[in-house]
């Protein structure tokens, strides 16, 4: 997976969320990413992340604390 499809598909997540109440999208999205997303693709969201999360929308990167972080591969 490459990480502009990543970037894309948190954003696409971020979106569906952006009319929620704030508490309620950050949960959804941390929710979403935490159930769907397979390991691999969470590594790759939060290496992102640690490198600046540079596009990723500012509600998807408020979510970060409630988006398990999977152990190392």
């Amino acid at each position: 997976m490459d990480i502009r499809d990543t970037v894309r598909m948190a954003n696409q997540i971020g979106d569906f969320f952006k009319s929620y109440p704030e508490q309620e999208a950050l949960d959804g999205i941390a929710e979403h990413i935490n159930k769907f997303w397979e390991p691999r693709m969470r590594r790759i969201f939060f290496a992102h992340m640690d490198a600046g999360g540079e596009g990723i929308q500012p509600i998807v990167k408020k979510a970060l604390p409630l988006i398990k972080r999977p152990q190392a591969a």
